[in-house]
């Protein structure tokens, strides 16, 4: 599809998981994140371990500025993939709308403006307007499982990521002529700094796991969740009427039962 691949949200967890999988399977690697010098120590790795190229690019998305310089600094690369990761969660556990941190401005910025930036350049406009020519190319939009239906207790993280769900679908339904593959992925639960690390399981699955089966579905449609563990979990969640998942009694259990074994599950790193 093309000599580059871009990744967004690329120095740790899920970001940097796509970096080296996608440099493996012989891709340049174009990195943006907000952390430099993070960006800088994944670079020397993923050079050292595969031998692609591999370009930093520092931009923090909870600025609606950045877009700009984004897109001189991606001038002349033949990009094939986009994987739009960057993202943010309001809070790690669970919590009513009113007791979160006042951070929304900025999970707005991070979670929904960096993947379409309304004027003429954002991540999907910048890397879409060149491959359209091509008539090829691979968008990968990141979401969340909770973007799949409305969910209490984290309602602006399920917000925003339902945005992304929706936004990706349409926008496939007007380029998949155009040889565009544009897929949203729906993870339900990876062990990712902003997971806290919590101990893989057969659901919390490694972002190297996640990554490497996700990658086996992109012409599945246009929306999967991108293992098989996390497909099951959403069949199994679609059969129970959202009424339970919205009752006062399930958010009660929610906030205690459940806030509790996610602390007693995150791991020091």
């Amino acid at each position: 599809m093309g000599e580059w691949a871009v990744i967004t949200g690329a120095g740790d967890g899920i970001g940097k998981a796509y970096c080296f999988e996608l440099a493996r399977r012989g891709l340049n690697i174009a990195m943006i994140s907000r952390t430099l010098e993070k960006l800088q120590k994944v670079a020397t790795e993923i050079e050292q371990a595969t031998g692609r190229k591999v370009k930093v690019i520092q931009a923090d998305f909870t600025k609606d500025y950045v877009y700009e310089a984004i897109e001189e600094s991606l001038q002349g690369l033949e990009i094939g993939i986009l994987v739009n990761n960057v993202g943010m969660l309001h809070n790690p556990v669970p919590c009513r709308f009113l007791n979160g941190p006042d951070i929304a401005e900025n999970l707005i910025n991070c979670n929904v403006i960096s993947v379409t930036k309304g004027h003429m350049i954002g991540m999907t406009r910048i890397i879409l307007k060149q491959m359209e020519p091509r008539q090829k190319g691979l968008i990968l939009n990141l979401s969340s499982g909770l973007g799949t239906f409305p969910c209490p207790l984290y309602t602006l993280y399920s917000a925003s990521k339902a945005y992304i769900c929706t936004f990706s679908k349409a926008l496939q339904a007007e380029y998949k002529k155009k040889g565009i593959i544009i897929q949203v992925v729906t993870p339900y639960g990876v062990s990712t700094p902003m997971t806290k690390y919590q101990k893989p399981n057969v659901i919390m699955k490694t972002a190297e796991e996640y990554v490497k089966e996700s990658l086996e579905y992109v012409t599945f449609g246009d929306e999967i969740f991108g293992c098989l563990s996390h497909e099951i979990l959403a069949c199994v969640l679609q059969l129970i009427p959202l009424w339970i998942f919205h009752s006062e009694r399930f958010q009660e259990v929610v906030l205690h039962a459940f806030t509790s074994y996610l602390k007693n599950s995150w791991r020091s790193y």
